[in-house]
């Protein structure tokens, strides 16, 4: 794989106004392009392993925070530029500042990446085209969906750093793949391939490097396809249903799909079904 991401031409050269007043900043440590109605985000700060200083942490808020406000984005491809996806928090800044540990820690959104994205209401597609690492890892664990290359390997390292992760990791990973399997990953922090991260049901499927941004654009064109506020409202569901107990998890979506089902007529039920059944018969054709 060369360092640089193979990325199709965008579909729209321009940036929207809200996304130029978003991301006014952000242009040095992220790229973003337009293909019709997904944003491509790309950690771009290739000679340090995509890390994620605080610059970079700030320009992914912004820039999330300006997608979710542009009602003509639908979904979000993050990826990194080189070999990595992103290797997580900037050693060297931490090593240097004795303020970058508690402001990287913090739960605070323009400070926290994987807040950042877990806040979006747009569904956020993982391309993993390289290591993602500890932060890294918790980051990827943020998306909705994963698209790993073959290139593609997940590291937890924060116990070797000496460092406990505070993004998510430690409760994530175990509930995603089992606590057995967690553990031998956190506790000796050693790299997962790709194939065996899709074994484990940690990715949606690997590709070769050179088809992984177009599956990851079609896979989030798709998903364009379907009514925004269905999908917004659906993301959410499951993502409050996932840190909830089962049986608190169904009590809350018989709650949420009562008052939004009854918004639904008969008229919209029928155009929808027509739309549904068309759609059907042109995937088999």
């Amino acid at each position: 794989m060369s360092d640089q991401v193979a990325v199709p031409p965008p579909c729209r050269p321009s940036l929207t106004l809200a996304l130029r007043r978003g991301i006014a900043g952000a242009m040095s440590t992220l790229l973003i392009e337009r293909h019709d109605a997904t944003a491509l985000v790309l950690f771009n700060r290739p000679q340090a392993m995509n890390a994620l200083n605080k610059d970079m942490r700030q320009a992914l808020f912004d820039t999330i925070t300006a997608l979710n406000a542009d009602d003509s984005v639908r979904a979000i491809v993050l990826t990194g530029q080189g070999r990595a996806f992103t290797a997580g928090l900037d050693l060297k800044e931490l090593s240097e500042d004795a303020s970058a540990m508690s402001a990287a820690t913090t739960n605070a959104p323009e400070a926290n990446p994987v807040a950042a994205i877990e806040a979006s209401r747009k569904p956020v597609i993982g391309a993993i085209n390289g290591v993602a690492i500890t932060g890294g890892f918790e980051v990827a664990l943020a998306c909705d969906i994963l698209i790993a290359s073959t290139e593609a390997r997940f590291a937890d390292t924060h116990a070797r750093v000496g460092i406990m992760p505070g993004w998510g990791l430690s409760q994530k990973l175990s509930r995603l793949i089992g606590i057995y399997r967690a553990k031998e990953l956190s506790l000796t922090g050693n790299f997962l391939d790709a194939h065996t991260a899709a074994d484990w049901g940690l990715v949606n499927r690997v590709v070769e490097p050179h088809l992984l941004i177009e599956t990851a654009l079609l896979l989030a064109a798709d998903i364009a396809s379907v009514p925004a506020e269905a999908v917004g409202d659906y993301k959410a569901l499951i993502d409050s249903g996932f840190a909830m107990s089962f049986g608190e998890g169904l009590a809350a979506e018989t709650a949420f799909s009562t008052a939004r089902n009854a918004q639904a007529t008969p008229d919209k039920i029928a155009r929808s079904r027509l739309e549904v059944t068309a759609r059907g018969r042109s995937l088999k054709d």
